[in-house]
């Protein structure tokens, strides 16, 4: 029963809270959307944390989202014994990087008074989720080796099986305890991440690539006028 909610049940939870909450907000909410951005309190520890916490959860990201999209090509790619070793280094190193980032955040967090005030209990939750979904991702990257491959030969089918509405756990309840772990962490942050700060990077203003430039006159009169 905790397997059939786990695997099947909570990531249907997670997708439709995200999809719907996520929707509601931007129609709703639009324009109160945002991150919350501590940086105007302090921004010297910010920056060495925020970048490399975002560069690597943003290229693990993709990094999964390929290994989703495209299975066989991932293991065609792992085929080549240099090819899997540089492909599971990079991994782990961006998975470092993504901790090094958040280490670096929580420490601002927790460390500086004003910024420690201004911090929810939501904001305790994400980096606790995070931190368990990073730590996990990177024990399974050291001894649960060739992820990038069994992500593709067992998670991949898995994944595909929730979006077509006929959920297969075979496989997936065969892995190691710490791999469930870091799939119940993904689907438990999907689900929240509508409720989070974490919700302005569905609202970034992309529109910007490709809007017409806009020309800015200022009109300042003097005091006489």
């Amino acid at each position: 029963m905790a397997t059939t909610f786990l695997f099947i049940i909570l990531p249907y939870i997670s997708l439709f809270s995200f999809l719907l909450v996520s929707i509601y907000r931007y129609r709703n909410q639009g324009f109160k959307v945002t991150s919350l951005s501590s940086q105007i309190l302090e921004s010297r520890i910010l920056f060495f944390g925020s970048r490399p916490f975002h560069w690597g959860i943003v290229l693990l990201f993709f990094g999964h989202l390929t290994g989703f999209l495209f299975p066989h090509g991932v293991l065609a790619w792992n085929g080549k014994p240099v090819r899997l070793y540089v492909l599971e280094i990079t991994a782990l190193a961006f998975a470092l990087l993504c901790l090094s980032g958040i280490a670096v955040l929580i420490y601002r967090r927790t460390s500086i008074n004003r910024i420690r005030i201004n911090t929810s209990k939501m904001d305790v939750l994400v980096f606790v989720i995070l931190v368990i979904s990073i730590v996990t991702g990177i024990y399974n990257a050291i001894f649960v080796r060739w992820g990038s491959s069994w992500f593709a030969i067992v998670l991949a089918p898995y994944l595909r099986s929730i979006f077509s509405f006929n959920p297969d756990i075979t496989a997936l309840t065969q892995l190691p305890v710490v791999v469930k772990i870091h799939v119940v962490s993904a689907f438990v942050l999907i689900g929240m991440l509508p409720f989070t700060r974490l919700i302005h990077m569905l609202v970034y203003p992309v529109h910007y690539l490709w809007r017409a430039y806009q020309v800015v006159i200022w009109n300042k009169r003097s005091p006489a006028e």
